[in-house]
């Protein structure tokens, strides 16, 4: 999915004076609760595009089997549509919008899976890609306030590697390179949601590469939403991953992934890996961080 941690990862952990960041390694506070003091994100409906996705087996780039699930996306984001990756044939993003004030703030995740025998990524690909579904459907249903931004989801096609003798930035995130060059100058933030299903006390603290300002108004938005304990303060190392073609072209972004996850790129990462408990303690923070947005 995302590079060898070996390969991309600056640093395991950053301590950082001052602010509200501290060693990742600290204690948690409590744990997660049992569900979150809204409900405004049906984790229900969500679990069942995660299911889905799974039932459909592996999904790798240019499959039969993501060229069926992008068809399922797109009827159910707004105004959906594929838009294609130049350079890599058979590739295509899936993208819809709600209208609003321009730059726009994107939603991503990868809907495709690293492609191994066996790997149905229920976690690393089919959790994000089911609440960015859920979240769509969410904000498309809400009063938004006035003058609120553009909001744009996007799933990433071709984000897994297919040749791991290279560096991931060539063989990997296509789908999100090409999405950032073609629209970069008009996109204020971005955010993607990537390892946010898995099972027990999901702890995802601030991955170094995401912006610590936006990352700050995310963990705002949880402790709203009752969810604080899932996004803990504390950072990690870098990986390289969707987000990494925006940061560098200078657009704010955070990348939710809890890289500890131990079925990374194992057939063990299915339905016994996640739990809708966490996808709803992710999906309840994202829905509030963009519902709120101004």
């Amino acid at each position: 999915m995302i590079a060898l941690p070996a390969v991309v990862v600056v640093a395991l952990v950053l301590l950082l004076a001052g602010g509200d960041e501290q060693p990742a390694s600290e204690p948690a506070a409590a744990t997660a609760p049992a569900r979150t003091t809204v409900d405004r994100f049906d984790s229900a409906r969500a679990w069942k595009h995660l299911r889905h996705q799974v039932e459909l087996g592996p999904r790798p780039a240019g499959s039969p089997a993501l060229a069926e699930l992008a068809a399922y996306a797109r009827e159910r984001l707004p105004r959906g549509r594929y838009e294609s990756v130049p350079g890599h044939p058979g590739l295509r993003n899936v993208v819809g919008r709600i209208r609003g004030r321009k730059p726009a703030v994107v939603l991503a995740a990868h809907y495709d899976t690293k492609d191994l025998p066996g790997f149905v990524g229920a976690n690393d690909g089919a959790g994000g890609t089911a609440a960015v579904l859920e979240i769509a459907r969410a904000l498309r249903r809400m009063k938004r306030p006035r003058g609120a931004p553009e909001i744009r989801f996007v799933l990433f096609d071709g984000e897994e590697a297919t040749d791991d003798s290279r560096p991931f930035l060539e063989t990997g995130v296509r789908g999100s390179t090409a999405y950032a060059k073609r629209h970069a100058d008009d996109i204020r933030a971005l955010v993607l949601l990537d390892f946010i299903a898995e099972k027990g006390a999901m702890r995802i603290p601030r991955e170094a590469g995401s912006d610590p300002k936006l990352w700050g108004r995310l963990r705002a938005a949880a402790r709203r939403v009752g969810a604080g304990s899932a996004f803990p303060a504390g950072v990690v190392g870098e990986v390289i991953d969707d987000h990494t073609p925006f940061v560098r072209r200078g657009v704010p972004a955070i990348d939710l992934i809890d890289f500890t996850f131990p079925c990374w790129h194992r057939t063990c990462d299915d339905l016994s890996a996640v739990s809708e408990r966490s996808l709803d303690l992710s999906g309840e923070t994202v829905l509030e961080l963009l519902r709120s947005w101004r």
